[in-house]
């Protein structure tokens, strides 16, 4: 299960792979858990995130009831880039330091369990989903018994965008001025995937990041929750590529230009 990512360096990449508004800084090119990365909703979500969790229910109810179809459509005004923290701090939380103790746990969010699990399940059952735009996630492989960083992209060198959920918490009393926009990954278990089944520790149920394909990005923001999962299916071996990387300070491979 990851927790690290590479996110985007070129404002350029964000236009033309997801149709949105590049960010003013860029933000760290590796990304761990509790660090400010960014993620992408329809624009209607936008306000939702803007208003609070009030109007988070009948946002989902108004979406347009959409399918896993991979069909493109015209999203160059309906996405938004959203700054945000990677590790779900779920809208119950108690307070901002109980935030900080969680949301290291929550980076991962197995599609599966996700409707029902007690961090997750209102954030899946309120439609609010999104798209984590990455260029390569990490894995350690262990087959020889020593953790090797792996770093796992598209063989084409195009960015991912991984399915994930959002979450607004408000802090009360004294904090009721603090608000903690969050995301986590969606993830599916990758245990006879061709390529990711070979990382994670032996013996444990092998997971992987839900990429979407990109024809699927606007039908995934706005799809009824009973259609969600139609979207978790995995994504192609032959698709991804999977390299060790030098030492784990770096984890980016020799020659690498980005």
């Amino acid at each position: 299960m990851s927790t690290h990512y590479e996110t985007l360096q070129h404002a350029d990449t964000y236009r033309e792979a997801f149709a949105v508004e590049p960010p003013a800084a860029l933000g760290e090119r590796h990304l761990w858990p509790r660090k400010p990365g960014f993620f992408i909703v329809h624009a209607a979500t936008a306000t939702t995130l803007a208003q609070g969790p009030a109007s988070t229910a009948g946002a989902a109810k108004e979406a347009a009831p959409a399918t896993a179809s991979d069909t493109p459509s015209d999203a160059a005004s309906t996405r938004v880039l959203v700054p945000a923290q990677w590790g779900l701090v779920p809208h119950w939380v108690k307070s901002a330091s109980d935030a900080k103790l969680r949301a290291p746990k929550l980076v991962n969010a197995k599609s599966d369990l996700a409707s029902t699990g007690t961090a997750f399940r209102d954030a899946w059952l309120n439609g609010q989903r999104c798209i984590v735009p990455m260029v390569a996630f990490y894995e350690d492989d262990l087959r020889s018994g020593k953790a090797v960083p792996t770093r796992v992209a598209r063989v084409d060198g195009k960015p991912m965008g991984v399915a994930g959920l959002w979450a607004r918490w408000q802090g009360a009393g004294a904090e009721s001025g603090e608000v903690i926009i969050s995301y986590c990954l969606l993830t599916l278990n990758a245990n006879n995937h061709a390529l990711l089944h070979r990382y994670g520790q032996p013996g444990s149920e092998k997971s992987m990041p839900a990429i979407l394909n990109e024809g699927a990005y606007d039908a995934w923001l706005t799809a009824r929750p009973d259609k969600a999962k139609e979207f978790m299916r995995q994504y192609a071996a032959e698709k991804l590529t999977a390299n060790p990387v030098e030492k784990k300070a770096d984890k980016v491979p020799k020659g690498w230009l980005g």
